[in-house]
This record gives C-alpha cells, sequence and structure tokens, in this order.
C-alpha cells in the first residue's frame, strides 16, 4: 500500500533521524525500533551505504515506514524511488529540487527556516514542513509565533530536539510529529545498544499525542 502524507503523520510522533554506517547494523537496528513501537523512520543520506541500509531495514522490518533524508538534488530523488523509499526528507528546497520532490509521488516534508519560505513551499504544493534546525532557529517560541499567521501548515520540527523538548513541541498545534535522533545515536548504534534503542523508542512512542 502507498503511503500518502495523512497516513505518515498519523502514524508519527518522534521520528528516529538515524545516521547508519554499516549495513550489518541495519536489521538489528529495524527489529529493536519496531520493537519500541515506532513504525516513521529517517534514514539520512550522510554515509556512502545510506540507501543500502534502508533496503535492508525494509527487508528486515517490511512494516516500517522508512524515509530518505538529507535529500538534496533530484538524483537523489530519482535513487529513492528506485529502492522504493517511503518518503523523502530535504534540509531545505531549491527551485530544482522543488519539482522532483512532487513528481516523485512520495510524501515530503522539505525543509523551511522562515515563514516566507514556509508560503513558497506551501503555495508549490507541499502539504507539510519539515522546520528546520528547529532549536537553532526559534525552537517552540517561533513555532508558536508562525501559527498565527499559518495556522493550516503542519511542521515536523528537527535538529537538537532532545527527548525532553520533544514533548512540549508534540503539544502544540502547527506541529505533527518531531524528528530526534537521540533514540538511536550513531553511538548507541555503533555500540549495538539494541535493547537501549528499543527503551527509546518506546518513551518516543509513548510521546505521541
Amino acid at each position: 500500500m502507498a503511503v500518502s502524507m495523512d497516513i505518515l503523520l498519523n502514524a508519527a510522533s518522534v521520528i528516529p533521524v538515524l545516521t547508519v554506517e554499516n549495513i550489518d547494523q541495519a536489521a538489528p537496528l529495524a527489529h529493536a525500533l519496531k520493537a519500541g513501537g515506532l513504525t516513521v523512520i529517517e534514514m539520512t543520506w550522510r554515509t556512502p551505504d545510506a540507501l543500502e541500509v534502508m533496503l535492508s531495514m525494509k527487508q528486515a522490518e517490511p512494516d516500517l515506514m522508512i524515509g530518505m533524508g538529507t535529500i538534496r538534488s533530484p538524483g537523489q530523488v530519482k535513487k529513492c524511488l528506485d529502492a522504493k523509499a517511503d518518503f523523502l526528507v530535504s534540509p531545505g528546497l531549491t527551485p530544482n529540487l522543488v519539482p522532483a520532490m512532487l513528481n516523485s509521488g512520495l510524501p515530503c516534508l522539505p525543509g523551511i527556516a522562515t515563514a516566507s519560505e514556509a508560503m513558497s513551499a506551501m503555495d508549490a504544493g507541499f502539504k507539510a514542513l519539515k522546520f528546520f534546525p528547529a532549536e537553532q532557529i526559534g525552537g517552540i517560541t517561533y513555532l508558536k509565533s508562525l501559527y498565527g499567521p499559518l495556522p493550516d501548515i503542519r511542521f515536523c520540527p528537527t535538529g537538537s530536539v532532545s527527548r525532553e523538548l520533544a514533548p512540549d513541541y508534540l503539544a502544540l498545534p502547527n506541529v505533527a510529529c518531531v524528528g530526534g535522533s537521540w533514540i538511536a545515536t550513531s553511538a548507541m548504534i555503533n555500540a549495538g545498544d539494541w535493547d537501549g534503542i528499543t527503551a527509546n523508542a518506546r518513551t518516543a512512542e509513548a510521546m505521541k499525542p
């Protein structure tokens, strides 16, 4: 079944933002996150094997909705489509990236940092937006200010959104979900701390409104 934006956002609470270097870590990581109750995952394209890791995770746990993040070019969008990624996330939005993401047919969370960028992205046809880097550009206070003039825009704040801050973000009326690297840090993944990752995933899933 194709993943729509509504399905994606309804299933998400805190989305684990993953950076994985070793393909061998993919399957146990997928099992650990699923055991903790999380089903929406973002794999960042920051390592050479990121796409292969995403594929391996989907094979290990087919019920997971795994998207590719750090998308910066139309070429990456094409590779994600070929690899059957479930959604796309970008740190920002460029003129070349707009049509590639929209024409992909996948749910997309393009990154924005200002009200003007948010309005431009919605005018282009995007349904929800990544607010990035959340804490560095004003965090919860900024998002509260955006809600008045832009009440119809849903955001996924990402960027230094800690375990402690996540519930306060999720309580905002214009926040659909948040991204969090704390659920499965690179240190935890490299140490094989699958039990710790499962525990963090349970904590994150319990934050779902």
